[in-house]
């Protein structure tokens, strides 16, 4: 989820077309065609062949059996399982991780629910994304394991293309206030209850989508 300039063409390709099925500029069904795309991004076929193959391993875009590519048709049970996933991955992460922090990363977990907060209120649903998703992986990323970082990554950006939430969406809240929740615990020495809370908002979060979205009408 790093802003970080992509080392490659495929890669600045594989990034912008995430980025619009993320935020639903390429919304569910949408035909891919390579040389449209090459043109419009200012590429070769080839970077755009391999971005698409990239997006097609991530679960983004589906290659159907005569080579038609189309972005992958969501439904809410798509969405729950998803959420399921991410709550096992991600909740192991952080309880081998949260022993681990020290106060340095503490400040960085301040830093990015801030840059979190304030993204959303400038309306920009990539970089909350982005800011959200690194105050979790501080703490995974504290417990050493960088496979299990490289997995709730892939699962993030899917979840976040399948719930394509806006800027409003009553959905951040959970994790606005579960990572405010987090941050007071920590500082109080409460790792225990810092993982109870961190668990909560994937339950909260699971119980928000099951009732408020409808991916599949």
């Amino acid at each position: 989820m790093s802003y970080a300039v992509p080392p490659t063409r495929t890669a600045a390709v594989v990034r912008q077309l995430r980025n619009e099925i993320v935020t639903g500029e390429l919304s569910p069904g949408t035909l891919i065609k390579d040389a449209e795309l090459a043109a419009r991004l200012g590429v070769s076929i080839t970077p755009v062949r391999e971005a698409i193959a990239q997006l097609s391993v991530e679960g983004l875009i589906d290659i159907a059996p005569n080579r038609t590519r189309h972005v992958t048709k969501v439904t809410q049970k798509n969405a729950l399982e998803l959420i399921d996933v991410m709550s096992v991955l991600a909740c192991a992460g952080f309880e081998w991780g949260v022993d681990n922090l020290t106060e340095t990363h503490i400040e960085l977990l301040r830093q990015r629910q801030a840059e979190f907060v304030d993204a959303l209120a400038a309306g920009n649903v990539l970089a909350a994304g982005a800011a959200g998703a690194d105050f979790s992986s501080i703490i995974i990323l504290a417990s050493g394991n960088r496979e299990l970082q490289s997995m709730v990554d892939l699962v993030v950006a899917r979840t976040m293309r399948i719930l394509a939430m806006t800027a409003e969406s009553d959905l951040w809240n959970t994790w606005i206030e579960g990572h405010d929740a987090i941050l007071r615990l920590l500082v109080e020495g409460d790792r225990k209850g810092a993982l109870n809370r961190y668990r909560q908002i994937y339950v909260d979060y699971r119980s928000q989508v099951e009732g408020e979205l409808f991916l599949d009408q």
